[in-house]
């Protein structure tokens, strides 16, 4: 019985992929447009969107790294097999897998940490977290990180934080790791993309940041509560105004702060096209105003796929006063935004500003949802993450319209265009929702949803 008689013969259930259970004969073979044959890793995956392979958080201890590193923390949560083990993958997900749901804190939602190197599917059991904590199945292949249930609020290891109520993930939308000396930052629409968005730093415990450097935030940024008004000590005004006012769909590390203080600061992009900057100390401040980036609110769905924003940035080659380069897929203009960042204010109070923004247009983009770079920065100390480009290095574009990847240079210029099949045969009900290159730059993992149903999965694909 071949793979894909396989998982016919096992498609009768409520939880599983529709898409992976359809006849070959039913499908179109591939045209014109060369295949890149996927492998299923994980199905049974509720609205599964941003995906990023771990990777290795650098060892680097202060004062060569601005903070204490994973490897010197949590040194037993990164051994292999365990939930951050580089080689694993955290793949975001509208389903609580059985966890509580904490009350008033939003929707349900989760990161799973999945092995994807078995050499067969995963069937997600739908209630395997049941226990509320960092539970295991299927021999440990699938983790459960953290989800949106009081396990993991805020309040546990911050509890005068001003969003003490709120949990560290709640409908994940967006991800970036912070490797080079930090933790794990998703980006959350909480009550949807008309709500307010929150965005938080979490342990590997799964658990909001513990020993924050601001009490008032600890480890979770929600709507105007941790705004650099509200949270900076001594009381200060925000440098740039701006919030977490739309839901939160996308998130990049930018590396230290520009003021010196040597803290974390990451770039938050709203659904109102809005970018905000969240400084570990400090709290938010806004970067560029909404409808910087084409907006996401109020534009059409894809039946129950949420749109999101695909985010990458460089920090290299770059000619001052600009110091950063964020790439911000826009979906329904298909286009990519290029925006430059520059630093403004004054010492002690720099914030990373807004420079020019330009934008990418190819017909190769259709409905571009998520990119990753082709060759993440997994060595710099300042911003290794799997949302940050090495020097010089394309990136991929998943398109949701017709579920195709692209590789393209920095300048726009289109590399290589494959449409994902399986076994030869394009996609079919299913549509690519996100998008992840692995440490080593040899696999691309991809999240697909069905817009009809909300079910979801994970594929590796060969790197090209």
């Amino acid at each position: 019985m071949n793979r894909r008689a396989m998982l016919l013969a096992l498609s009768v259930g409520v939880f599983l992929l529709v898409s992976f259970s359809v006849e070959p004969q039913a499908q179109m073979a591939v045209g014109p447009l060369s295949g890149v044959d996927a492998r299923i890793v994980a199905v049974d995956i509720p609205g599964a969107s941003a995906v990023a392979q771990i990777g290795t958080f650098l060892n680097v201890p202060p004062p060569q790294a601005c903070a204490n590193p994973i490897p010197t923390k949590f040194p037993s949560y990164i051994l292999p097999g365990a939930v951050l083990d580089p080689n694993r993958i955290l793949v975001a997900t509208q389903w609580n897998f059985g966890a509580p749901l904490a009350v008033g804190a939003g929707a349900q939602g989760a990161f799973l940490s999945i092995d994807p190197r078995g050499a067969h599917p995963l069937f997600i059991p739908p209630t395997f977290a049941r226990s509320g904590v960092q539970a295991s199945t299927l021999g440990g292949a699938v983790q459960m990180f953290s989800a949106n249930s009081p396990h993991w609020l805020n309040g546990v290891n911050n509890p005068s934080a001003l969003t003490k109520q709120f949990t560290g993930v709640s409908n994940p939308l967006g991800l970036s790791n912070n490797n080079a000396f930090g933790r794990i930052w998703p980006a959350n629409s909480p009550f949807g993309l008309g709500g307010v968005g929150s965005s938080s730093i979490l342990d590997p415990t799964g658990l909001p940041l513990a020993g924050a450097p601001n009490p008032l935030i600890g480890g979770v940024y929600v709507g105007d509560l941790t705004d650099r008004s509200v949270v900076a000590s001594p009381a200060q005004p925000q440098i740039i105004p701006g919030g977490l006012n739309a839901g939160a769909v996308g998130t990049a590390l930018l590396g230290p702060s520009p003021d010196g203080s040597c803290k974390a600061v990451f770039a938050v992009v709203t659904a109102d096209g809005a970018i905000v900057q969240e400084h570990t100390l400090k709290g938010l401040d806004g970067l560029a105003p909404p409808e910087t980036v084409s907006r996401i609110l109020g534009s059409p769905q894809q039946g129950t796929i949420e749109p999101r924003f695909g985010v990458v940035m460089n920090p290299y080659n770059l000619s001052l006063p600009v110091v950063r380069q964020l790439f911000i897929t826009e979906p329904f203009l298909n286009t990519i935004a290029v925006v430059n960042l520059t630093v403004t204010g004054t010492a002690p109070n720099q914030v990373f500003g807004l420079g020019a923004v330009a934008k990418i247009s190819s017909p190769a983009l259709n409905v571009p949802v998520d990119l990753t770079p082709v060759q993440r920065d997994a060595d710099n100390v300042n911003w290794a993450s799997n949302s940050t480009l090495d020097d010089g290095s394309d990136f991929y574009v998943a398109n949701q319209g017709d579920n195709t990847i692209v590789r393209m240079k920095q300048d726009g210029a289109v590399v290589a265009l494959r449409r994902v099949t399986l076994d030869g045969f394009a996609l079919e009900f299913v549509k690519l929702n996100g998008i992840a290159g692995s440490a080593d730059g040899s696999t691309i993992f991809a999240t697909v949803v069905d817009p009809v149903f909300g079910q979801g999965g994970v594929l590796a694909i060969p790197a090209f």
